[in-house]
């Protein structure tokens, strides 16, 4: 798999309102409904797990249909852009961080510029503020920390440069040159970032009054900028190119976009976002924690969420084997030689755990599988009749993140990745590709994920690999994106040193976006371990080796998971299905028979301690994100039914024990979300005669 544990949280892109997901992957909301005489459960429902044939999300968007009459500052709703359909707003991002930049250097002349780049949601910008001396005392003064009010000043001087239309432009210099102008204004960080550029080397300038090494691209004009879509959002830090051995920076995170609605609905998802927060909602269900006691990075699956990664994974091994792979299991260390065979040792360390002594050997935890199943691939020699080979692991591995880096379930130390390698002939590669694609969509439309932005990346300037081997793999996994009929867009450039790759992006019920998947071609791990199979001519060859993941780690999916459904699971993945109520102590013994029933028709249902009032009991389970509430009384035990209560929908009637938990079972192993009840009228009994006809 690409190295690096990616877990950016990108809030951008489309919000959408899929009718056929809403009441499974939304916030509750309960309405009050008044209970009806039903004597038979007949539901509408919609199925989670069969979704028509959808046009998938491109990368490159089409443009995005205007309401009309609508004003550029009208609060309407329209499609929030991307960076990567919509080369204006990336241009204006760009910019703002120039200014924005500009702007602190205007107020605070100490201030050194580093880099700032665009990002999903916005720009941000990198200063480091050196100590300074007092002209009067001679008094030697802290370097400035940049404040609230300090962003607040930021955000006024720069609107007064985009008022000044200053134009934007571009020139190009010799790298002596731009070395010299960069000494006469004294930033030694962009002298760094001179010596690692490539020529030819630009300057961008605002008007005549600042300039940065740039290389694009930018709006004409300070002008363009829309300043009222502009705001400064946060402060961090941050440590120059990533070493902590280096100087601490001061991180500006600022958001911009192409007009004040824009700003304000994405104003609105952070609020929705925040709502949303899986550590938040990890800690009030019950899910999961991270004890800092044992480290950091290091998650503690709770009871609640352990039922839940049971259900993800039991389905994703099912699907996979379905999909004609075998799941393997692989040790969690190895000797440190496996890891320098790889490449993974020289290329990787910084990301790795230190090594641990054992019988005077150096061993290594893992930070890969995919060494592993290369092992496996050479314990034999293979025939082409052999392949392809599917191989599938839940493999947990363990990577070096900084402890600043660390976020939830987001960014962890260890994670669980859904790792699969194929080996192929090279004929074989397309198909392969075409089974790896409807695999991912299977499985990720089970989960309510239905949009997808799709990139293909192809070969970047440094790589291993032949000119044909790479055109071939390439042309591959194009014709498999044409098989599927998918829109994608394409990086050039952008793939792995060791072959080109798709990569897919998930869009959750807020409209943000999520990389998850992703398929990539390996010539480079092949040679490194010498795989080879035996071709029909007698020859001996190297395997195609596809690495690929659906949901990257279950732990980053899991977070994922929760804040797409805000902790409110539908009904086949929810840790606790149904709840019953008791109303009395009387009918304590009588809830658990009905409990140990519906366990062994294979629901997760709990009965309530009893020891608060009705109203209480229905309110904690609401609060627990339950799906349905079964409140027991006097009179339900006399009958063998249950007053019914749905998180969604309120009070649904009295029904059969039975019934019910035949209706819920069913709709659990189908991942159905029970939306609504259908009225039926009761009929009159046969009579006794008519039996006899």
């Amino acid at each position: 798999m690409k190295w690096g544990n990616a877990a950016t949280t990108m809030i951008s892109a489309i919000l959408f309102s899929t009718a056929r997901m809403a009441s499974a992957f939304t916030p509750a909301h309960v309405a009050s409904h008044a209970s009806t005489r039903i004597t038979s459960l007949s539901s509408m429902r919609y199925l989670a797990s069969s979704f028509p044939t959808t046009r998938l999300m491109a990368t490159v968007a089409p443009e995005q249909q205007k309401q009309q009459n609508a004003g550029p500052d009208d609060d309407v709703q329209e499609d929030l852009p991307t960076n990567d359909n919509d080369d204006e707003l990336l241009r204006i991002r760009h910019s703002s961080a120039h200014v924005m930049a500009m702007a602190v250097q205007n107020i605070y002349p100490e201030a050194q510029v580093t880099i700032g780049p665009w990002i999903d949601n916005g720009f941000y910008y990198d200063f480091y503020f050196p100590e300074t001396t007092d002209p009067e005392t001679g008094e030697t003064i802290e370097a400035r920390k940049l404040t609230e009010q300090d962003l607040k000043k930021v955000k006024k001087e720069m609107d007064k440069i985009i008022s000044k239309n200053y134009p934007i432009t571009r020139e190009e210099v010799t790298r002596e040159e731009a070395e010299r102008r960069i000494k006469e204004i004294n930033e030694p960080f962009k002298l760094e970032i001179l010596e690692g550029l490539q020529e030819p080397i630009t300057i961008y300038h605002i008007g005549d009054e600042w300039w940065d090494l740039c290389a694009g691209p930018h709006v004409e004009s300070t002008a363009n900028i829309p300043k009222k879509a502009v705001a400064l959002q946060s402060v961090a830090g941050a440590y120059w190119r990533g070493d902590e051995n280096r100087e601490m920076l001061q991180r500006v995170y600022a958001t911009a976009w192409k007009n004040p609605n824009q700003l304000k609905q994405y104003k609105k998802l952070l609020e929705e976002a925040k709502k949303r927060d899986h550590r938040m909602l990890g800690k009030k269900l019950d899910l999961f924690s991270i004890q800092e006691d044992a480290g950091g990075g290091l998650v503690f699956w709770h009871p609640k969420g352990s039922k839940v990664r049971k259900i993800v994974e039991d389905f994703w091994k099912a699907s996979h084997e379905a999909g004609g792979y075998d799941v393997v299991y692989t040790p969690h260390i190895a000797n440190l030689n496996l890891w320098k065979t790889s490449g993974h040792f020289d290329f990787y360390r910084s990301d790795m755990f230190d090594q641990m002594d054992v019988e005077n050997e150096q061993y290594q935890i893992k930070p890969m599988n995919c060494p592993f199943h290369c092992l496996m691939y050479k314990d034999e020699l293979r025939s082409y009749r052999d392949l392809p080979i599917r191989w599938a692991e839940l493999g947990t591995v363990y990577r070096y993140e900084r402890s600043g880096t660390l976020h939830g379930l987001m960014r962890v130390r260890g994670f669980t990745q859904d790792d699969a390698h194929i080996y192929c002939l090279p004929e074989q590669l397309q198909d392969e590709i075409v089974g790896v694609l409807d695999l991912t969509e299977t499985i990720l439309t089970r989960f309510g994920f239905d949009k997808y932005d799709i990139m293909l990346s192809t070969r970047p300037e440094k790589a291993v690999g032949s000119d044909e081997i790479w055109e071939a793999a390439t042309t591959a996994l194009e014709g498999a994106l044409k098989a599927k009929g998918w829109e994608y867009g394409v990086d050039e450039g952008g793939g792995a040193f060791y072959g080109p790759k798709i990569d897919i992006k998930i869009r959750d019920a807020i409209g943000r976006q999520w990389q998850c998947s992703t398929v990539q071609c390996d010539f480079n791990l092949p040679e490194r371990f010498e795989l080879e199979y035996v071709s029909a001519e007698g020859t001996r060859e190297r395997p195609i080796m596809v690495h690929r993941a659906i949901f990257g780690s279950l732990e980053r999916f899991f977070g994922i998971l929760t804040e797409n459904c805000a902790g409110d699971f539908p009904l086949w993945l929810a840790p606790v299905q149904m709840k019953l109520l008791p109303v009395t102590d009387a009918v304590q013994d009588y809830c658990q028979e009905i409990a140990q029933k519906a366990k062994k028709a294979g629901l997760r249902v709990e009965v309530d301690r009893g020891n608060e009032r009705l109203a209480k009991q229905i309110r904690n389970a609401e609060q627990q994100r339950v799906p349905i509430m079964a409140v027991v009384g006097v009179k339900e035990m006399e009958t063998g039914k249950l007053a019914v209560r749905s998180r969604k929908m309120g009070d649904l009637g009295s029904f059969s024990v039975d019934d019910l938990l035949n209706e819920l079972a069913e709709c659990s192993a189908e991942a159905v979300e029970m939306t609504k009840m259908g009225e039926v009228e009761e009929k009159e009994p046969k009579k006794e005669a008519s039996t006899s006809d």
